[in-house]
């Protein structure tokens, strides 16, 4: 696995999946610059890949904006000159609710930041990229992939399923400058997405389902880890998937064969 001295953007990278993706890459070697919106955080971030001797940056910027998005790859291309890695992972959980409560501005708040965000986040990456290839990963979820019994969660779960879509489309257009398109797709995973999620009047219209006991197989219903999906994050960044494109992979320890 050669990835010293490649580049990345790690989207999302203050916290959870990808903080522990950026944490791994700088372990092997990759510079990395790590995207948020929280300054203090970021540079709590920078510090600490700094530790494995790479070199790293914080870049403040909304993903939902491209001309936040147009500036972090020129902060890459004035400071490495080079990208070989995207991990396209902020995104929000939004409002749950039913389709009758939730409102038209909430619906559109998910998908700009969910789907929006993606696109500007690997349309602004492709210049870039093209030098020498490379790869992106998407953060999409087994909602709207495989789980689609989290009522109310119609825009989050609509955002993660164009996500999919999105990545095979671009798969195939990318294919011919060697740029990799992957999408993964994690189940319930300890981190602190939840405290982004607005559950409304759920109960009011949720079917009912009996979850059987340990609803998390290989676990016993325990939850997965940031840095089990940053394992993940890390073999698609590598050349050792060199020969995958335009796959989505569920990390939910078989969650969503019981429960979609």
């Amino acid at each position: 696995m050669e990835l010293a001295n490649k580049v990345a953007l790690v989207t999302g990278a203050g916290s959870g999946i990808g903080k522990a993706a950026a944490v791994l890459l700088a372990e092997k070697g990759v510079k990395v610059a790590a995207l948020g919106r929280k300054d203090d955080e970021l540079k709590d971030v920078v510090r600490e890949l700094e530790r494995f001797g790479v070199e790293a940056m914080p870049v403040i910027g909304d993903i939902s904006k491209p001309e936040d998005m147009i500036q972090a790859y020129q902060k890459v291309e004035e400071k490495w000159g080079r990208l070989d890695i995207v991990f396209a992972n902020a995104g929000i959980n939004g409002v749950w609710a039913p389709l009758e409560d939730l409102e038209v501005e909430e619906w559109e708040k998910t998908i700009k930041i969910n789907l929006t965000g993606t696109f500007l986040t690997v349309k602004y990456a492709i210049p870039l990229l093209k030098r020498n290839g490379g790869s992106i990963i998407i953060t999409s979820s087994i909602n709207g992939t495989r789980v689609f019994s989290n009522t109310g969660a119609t825009a989050y779960s609509s955002t993660k399923a164009a996500q999919v879509a999105f990545a095979k489309m671009v798969a195939l257009e990318l294919a011919d400058y060697k740029i990799r398109v992957n999408v993964i797709c994690p189940g319930a995973i300890t981190t602190n997405i939840d405290s982004n999620t607005e559950r409304r009047n759920i109960e009011e219209v949720k079917e009912p389902v009996e979850y059987p006991e340990g609803q998390i197989p290989l676990t016993d219903g325990k939850s997965g880890t940031a840095e089990q999906v940053a394992q993940l994050v890390l073999f698609l960044a590598s050349d050792l998937s060199d020969h995958i494109t335009g796959t989505e992979i569920w990390i939910d320890g078989g969650q969503s064969l019981l429960i979609g």
